[in-house]
Parts: structure tokens; sequence; C-alpha cells
């Protein structure tokens, strides 16, 4: 069902998906290529979403943050029409600036164009390192913005030095952070989050209907509930074994060349 089927005589209600991405130097080379490749596998979920949602239009928006931060998009772009185009990871992480040029864009006078017509929207972050500028002065002024304090607020940590308590501090839970080590893990989490988060943020009351809109402050809840239950899906996996040298599998050569294709994903 597409955007003029879908409004009728109500026009939907907007919820943009933002997504702000590192692409540092440490991003260089197959971290953010599993991004790029992940974003816009996600996509036609994203599509869906908002096609079983009569009341919502989603749209997405994206930053890039490196040395400074740039938007990908002059506004957000329908989800019906948006097409990823790849970003390539050079420079700082300048994660403060990022938080200011979000800051400016969440306002009528930027992407939320609508308080009354808008749900409250999706931000979603993913970050490998340190911040190298003062993000704490960037994140300060965004905490005191009334559209990021009711938005669901997800973020992936990628690698082993990925800043976890900074992540927390944007999303204001550690519970909304996930870390990810390989980039089959970073290509589930990135659609799952991506999908879920819509899901819950266009099926919520719209922001401007009270000061404290009903339902908009269990949406971050739902969220992690939701992140909860998949993390619990992955530990009722029982690990692999490694295997024993004395007791083969039957038909296994303990001593015969590994396949590549049986290595474990490179880890970050």
């Amino acid at each position: 069902m597409g955007i003029l089927e879908r409004t009728g005589d109500v026009a939907a209600r907007t919820m943009v998906l933002y997504f702000l991405v590192d692409a540092s130097g440490s991003m260089y080379g197959n971290k953010i290529g599993t991004v790029n490749d992940a974003i816009r596998e996600a996509i036609p979920a994203i599509r869906e979403v908002a096609d079983d949602n009569a009341d919502a239009e989603i749209k997405i928006a994206v930053m890039e943050f490196s040395t400074g931060a740039r938007w990908l998009v002059d506004k957000p772009e329908p989800v019906e029409s948006f097409r990823w185009e790849d970003l390539e990871a050079n420079g700082l992480t300048d994660l403060g600036d990022a938080c200011l040029k979000l800051n400016e864009k969440l306002s009528t006078r930027g992407f939320m164009t609508s308080a009354s017509g808008s749900y409250a929207p999706v931000i979603f972050l993913m970050a490998d390192g340190e911040p190298t500028d003062d993000y704490q002065r960037g994140l300060s002024k965004l905490k005191t913005n009334n559209w990021f304090r009711v938005a669901v607020k997800v973020a992936i940590g990628i690698g082993k030095d990925a800043n976890m308590d900074v992540l927390a501090e944007f999303t204001g839970t550690r519970e909304a952070v996930i870390q990810v080590h390989t980039p089959e893990e970073l290509k589930k989490w990135i659609r799952f989050l991506s999908v879920t988060s819509s899901q819950v943020a266009s099926t919520s009351s719209s922001v401007g209907e009270s000061a404290d809109p009903e339902g908009v402050g269990t949406k971050q809840g739902d969220l992690i509930g939701a992140i909860k239950d998949e993390k619990g899906k992955d530990e009722d996996v029982p690990p692999l074994q490694p295997a024993d040298p004395q007791n083969p599998a039957p038909g296994i050569d303990p001593m015969a060349p590994v396949d590549p294709v049986d290595l474990p994903d490179m880890v970050w």
C-alpha cells in the first residue's frame, strides 16, 4: 500500500528514523562496509512496517560523523523512495558535533515539521570508538531538546574499543545499547533494531497531543523489552563445543586442512 492510499481522509503522521553513523578512520574497511550493506538490506523491511501501519508515514534521515558531522539528506525522505548511499570512512570521531547538528534538526524549523502530526522519532547511533571532541557539551545541549527527550533511542557499539558508557549516556540506559564483535552480529542487530524501533515508535501517540503524551514514555521500555527477548533467543542456542582431536566426529580427519569457509567470522 503506497502513501497516497494510506492517507485517506486522515493524513498519516510522520515518524522520522535518524541514522547517526560513525564514519571515522577506525571504521574503514569491513566495519563501514557491513554498515552499508546492513542498512541497505534493512530498508525493504522498514517499508513493510510503513505499509502495515496506515497511520504512519516513515521517513529517514542520515548523518555521518567523522571530522565534523554532516547530513546526507536535505530533509527526511519517505522510506518508499529512500535509497541508501554508501558511506566511506576516514577522519576523527566528532560525536559532540553530531549531537549539536542533531539538536538543530530536532525542531519544527528543522526536520520535525509538525508536533501534532508527528510520532516520537527514532534515533539510531552506531560508533566504534572514543569521541575525539567535546561530546559532553554537545550531548548536554541535545538532552534539553524535547524531541530528543521523547525519542526512542538505541545504539550499537562496534567492536571491543567502542565506549559503551558514552553510548549509554546518549540513549539514557545501557539496556538500549548493543555491543557487537563480528560482521554477522552487526548485520543482525542493525536489521532488528531499525525495524523494531520503527514498529514501536510508529504506533505511539503523536508528540503534540499533550506535554507528556500518552504512550510515548513507554516506547523506550517497549524497545528494551524486545531487545531482551532477542538476546534471550541467542542464549537459548547452545554454544559450539571445540572439537576433541582424540575423538573426532565420524569421517572427520582432525589433521585435514581447514576450508576457509569454515573459519569463524573476523572479530573486532
